[in-house]
């Protein structure tokens, strides 16, 4: 079997994505432009990677069957007897199609063929709910899939590796979603738990009219946020925020905080560099900030940004969030 590892990604990325699984060494990638996914091919079937791992891959699969020209009037039957020969049952399965405008069309056909997929695995014995792995079932384009074996705990929870965030009403900016989906995704349950705590600081840099601010209130943290513009009057009326109509480039707090958030449209290495100096005086303890990539060489950009904060930081993860655009979310963690 050559494909060995599949890799969802934002559209238009597929090339960062590719790169960033090179650099891992998942060995030779082929992907199409805009497609939504990359495949990695090796002659060893390697383990697939922690999702939590990559930056620019929502989701990574280890593959065992890539089946094509499947008939339209019984894609089940060749399935299962790709299935059949490993004598493995599955916990679950998944049917999904790439976060493109092309797979958007395949989504009633997704839903559709999940439920089939579900009551034929079912009835030949491969489903268990004590499985260690789940199976999923990638379709590209209704008469192509590809067979993953997944580990839940290495890979994303998430069908296409997406949370899907509910846009909450009171929240000033869409952008709140942002760091909600950041949160979920580059902390786990404990972290959240712990860092978290209400009470605790935090400065927002570049904060109106609030988005982020909003996250950090409805967890009852207190915000100094930082902005020349306009910020929420009802994030104002909580008794959370303090605004300071300052330059976030220029802002030194009086004293140290738990946590520095910032989204400011600014070049990415002057952020990563602001959020290093932050770690490195102490004046933070937790931060969490875009990163703006440029149109060209995005991938070696983001490297030489996270090279900086490392130089910082005890920890750094770093992911495309499907909130993100043309920008990843860096999470840090000072040295003491």
């Amino acid at each position: 079997m050559a494909c060995s590892l599949l890799l969802y990604c934002r559209t238009g990325f597929e090339s960062e994505c590719a790169q960033e699984a090179a650099a891992l060494g998942a060995g030779e990638t082929g992907f199409a432009r805009d497609s939504g996914f990359v495949v990695c091919r090796s002659a060893i079937h390697a383990k697939a990677p922690d999702w939590r791992d990559l930056i620019f891959a929502r989701q990574a699969l280890p593959v065992f069957a890539h089946l094509r020209e499947l008939p339209r009037g019984d894609r089940l039957t060749p399935i299962l007897a790709a299935l059949a020969p490993r004598g493995e049952p599955f916990n679950d399965v998944w049917v999904e199609a790439p976060d493109t405008d092309a797979g958007k069309q395949l989504a009633a056909f997704c839903k559709s063929f999940n439920n089939a997929m579900f009551g034929a695995m079912k009835k030949a014995q491969l489903l268990d709910a004590a499985a260690p792995r789940r199976l999923h079932a990638f379709f590209p384009q209704s008469d192509e899939v590809y067979l993953c074996a997944a580990d839940p705990d290495a890979c994303a929870p998430w069908p296409q590796g997406i949370p899907r965030l509910k846009f909450p009403r009171a929240a000033p900016s869409r952008s709140t979603l942002k760091l909600e989906e950041a949160l979920l995704t580059l902390l786990d349950d404990v972290e959240r738990t712990r860092w978290l705590k209400p009470g605790m600081s935090a400065v927002d840099l570049g904060a109106a009219p609030g988005g982020w601010t909003y996250q950090l209130v409805r967890r009852s943290l207190r915000v100094t946020a930082i902005d020349n513009g306009p910020m929420d009057r009802a994030l104002l009326d909580s008794g959370l925020v303090t605004h300071r109509r300052e330059d976030g480039f220029r802002y030194r707090p009086p004293k140290p905080v738990d946590w520095l958030v910032c989204d400011m449209v600014e070049q990415p290495r002057r952020v990563a560099d602001l959020a290093a100096r932050w770690l490195e005086q102490g004046w933070c303890r937790h931060a969490l900030f875009n990163l703006k990539l440029p149109m060209k060489k995005r991938f070696d950009e983001a490297q030489q940004c996270l090279a900086r904060v490392r130089t910082a930081a005890r920890e750094v993860r770093a992911k495309q969030l499907y909130h993100d655009r043309e920008e990843i979310t860096v999470f840090a963690q000072d040295r003491r």
